[in-house]
């Protein structure tokens, strides 16, 4: 097949072994760092497929400048950084890698929960450092996590997966979600739909798992951190600007809130002022997916929405069927 790929990061061999048995040209960016939008935007002309990453804004002048593409296929599950109804009105099919990252996200969301609610990366800090004097009674106390609430903000594939993993420790769970109760959840778990002002007012422990969309941008910010227990605490694996994060940084600077762990950033890579000085967040470089099984799983996934795609096949992960019909017709 005489295609041309760009992938905008070094991926797993594995995907890249497998478009280059059907794609005549596979280019990879030979920078470890992201592309500016304008070397993006060069990278991509006469493409007939691009790989991206969340950090990649492809968004309507992008593709109305590169006339050849016809697909691209975001290595990631959610998809914000891409302009699907442009994408969609171009005629130029749109993919992601949903599922396969479920259980190492759900995993990294519940060690920020264990990190931040013990202060494990506070102690390892002392430790290192050479001022852990020997045990004492009132030293680095955390919260219990047994017996306590957790709250699921969006409870679809992932914050499924977080719900479930809290059986061990005999929880409480509400879950919200925009669409019809989650069947797997209240039968297994016994967990309770509910608003959002009424899990924010009743979680020990809130995790989010909830796409950015217009909506949901900003859905945590000061009013709902004042209906927060003082003893509660936010986990976020999602998107960065779900939370308003100058106002967790007030939040977690006067105690509003116990404590947080964040593995996504509203501006990433960068953090809102002070955030960093901060002892009760734990801050990890978004690592959700960052395991060798998974990020391998997502590397075949995105190759094979691509052939599929160019084979004027339906792939297996398609955000927009319209573009698909368009491009097969």
């Amino acid at each position: 097949m005489s295609f041309n790929v760009f992938i905008t990061r070094q991926i797993p061999d594995e995907g890249v072994a497998l478009l280059r048995k059907y794609c005549q040209t596979v280019e990879i960016n030979p920078h470890d760092r992201p592309l500016t939008y304008d070397e993006l935007l060069e990278k991509a002309r006469g493409r007939d497929a691009l790989i991206t990453m969340l950090s990649d804004r492809i968004d309507d002048r992008l593709l109305h400048e590169i006339k050849s593409l016809k697909v691209v296929a975001n290595y990631a599950v959610g998809y914000d950084n891409v302009d699907v109804k442009a994408a969609t009105g171009r005629g130029i099919v749109v993919t992601n890698t949903p599922g396969v990252l479920t259980d190492s996200t759900a995993d990294m969301a519940w060690a920020l929960l264990f990190s931040v609610s013990r202060r494990i990366v506070e102690g390892d800090r002392i430790t290192r450092a050479g001022k852990f004097m020997g045990w004492a009674p009132l030293f680095l106390l955390g919260g219990d996590i047994v017996g306590k609430t957790l709250g699921i903000i969006g409870a679809g594939r992932i914050g499924t997966a977080m719900a479930m993993r809290s059986r061990g420790w005999c929880m409480k769970v509400l879950y919200t979600t925009h669409t019809n109760k989650n069947a797997v959840l209240e039968e297994m778990l016994g967990a309770q739909k509910v608003d959002l002002d009424t899990l924010l007012r009743e979680s020990d422990f809130i995790s989010i798992h909830t796409p950015l969309t217009e909506k949901t941008r900003h859905l945590i910010g000061a009013k709902e951190f004042a209906m927060m227990k003082k003893t509660s605490y936010l986990i976020n694996t999602a998107r960065g600007a779900v939370i308003d994060e100058a106002a967790l940084v007030e939040a977690l600077r006067n105690k509003v809130i116990a404590g947080a762990g964040l593995d996504v950033y509203e501006e990433e890579p960068k953090l809102k002022p002070g955030l960093a000085a901060l002892e009760n967040v734990v801050l990890a470089p978004h690592l959700g997916s960052a395991t060798v099984e998974s990020r391998n799983k997502m590397s075949v996934m995105a190759a094979e929405n691509i052939i599929a795609v160019l084979k004027k096949q339906r792939p297996p992960h398609c955000l927009n069927l319209e573009a698909l019909v368009k491009r097969t017709a």
